[in-house]
């Protein structure tokens, strides 16, 4: 039994520190993004991220060399989560045909989400490579969405998905300049609306 405790401890202990370490980065990441969102994106220290996480500044620098690097992997596990939700929304719907306008619907929530993002943070974010790759990968998502619709029958098949994937997140956008959940729902009503075969009707709610 001595043998196997010895082999639990040391197991449950770095267990302990990982997860320690995952909250106090985390807990870094949040406050630096807050107070991004409060004073500006130049307007934060490493100081003021230090006191306001509760954290020795020399513990700070261990985790990150400045907050530069703290809003990168801040943003890096926005995107990471939002994919992640978006591929929930798109495996938990009942049937093919809900598939497409959760996932756009959802997509038109998170669009609206950023317009919080003051200007100098969304140019200082846009050249990341991660939102190259998180693109990529939505519009991947949406075009296959869109593939499966046309091959039931369900949505229009006279235009490639590619350019109908292309059609969905440009029109979405929009969504960042809406301030009601009612406003977009209709934009993404519309947006759906222009996926349909040529001659149907509007799509009815299902």
């Amino acid at each position: 039994m001595a043998v196997a405790y010895d082999q639990w401890v040391p197991k449950l202990w770095n267990e302990t520190i990982e997860t320690h370490r995952r909250e106090v980065r985390a807990a870094i990441m949040d406050t630096t993004a807050a107070l991004v969102f409060e004073h500006g994106l130049r307007a934060v220290t490493m100081s003021q991220i230090a006191d306001e996480t509760g954290i020795g500044r020399a513990t700070l620098y261990k985790y990150f060399p400045d907050v530069d690097t703290i809003l990168r992997a801040w943003h890096a596990r926005q995107i990471t989560g939002h994919l992640r939700q978006l591929a929930e929304i798109r495996d938990s719907a009942d049937t093919p045909a809900k598939r497409l306008p959760a996932v756009l619907a959802t997509y038109a929530h998170i669009a609206q989400q950023t317009r919080s993002h003051d200007t100098e943070l969304v140019k200082f974010l846009h050249p990341d490579e991660q939102i190259a790759e998180a693109q990529q990968q939505l519009h991947g998502m949406i075009r296959q969405l869109i593939a499966d619709g046309a091959r039931d029958g369900e949505l229009r098949d006279d235009v490639a998905p590619d350019e109908l994937a292309n059609y969905c997140l440009h029109a979405l956008t929009a969504a960042a300049t809406l301030t009601t959940e009612e406003a977009i729902d209709r934009l993404t009503a519309v947006t759906l609306a222009g996926l349909q075969p040529p001659g149907a009707s509007s799509p009815s709610r299902r």
